[in-house]
């Protein structure tokens, strides 16, 4: 929740956003809608991942070549 605080949006907001798409997007695609945002963030996540993943070996990797050098 500390994402919705940063946008100070109280409960009645929230409200009332949840029944535009609601209205917008209609009660059977809500759940297909959530499936595809859901796989959008874990591919996000995923990739963040290996973007860390690949900081990390380069910096150990320069870290290795000038210990070698010393």
């Amino acid at each position: 929740m500390k994402h919705l605080l940063f946008l100070n949006l109280g409960t009645g907001e929230i409200i009332l956003i949840a029944l535009v798409i609601l209205l917008l997007f209609g009660a059977k695609r809500l759940p297909e809608l959530a499936k595809s945002v859901g796989k959008s963030v874990k591919s996000f996540k995923s990739g963040l991942n290996e973007v860390e993943k690949e900081i990390k070996d380069s910096t150990e990797e320069s870290s290795e070549k000038k210990k070698d050098e010393e």
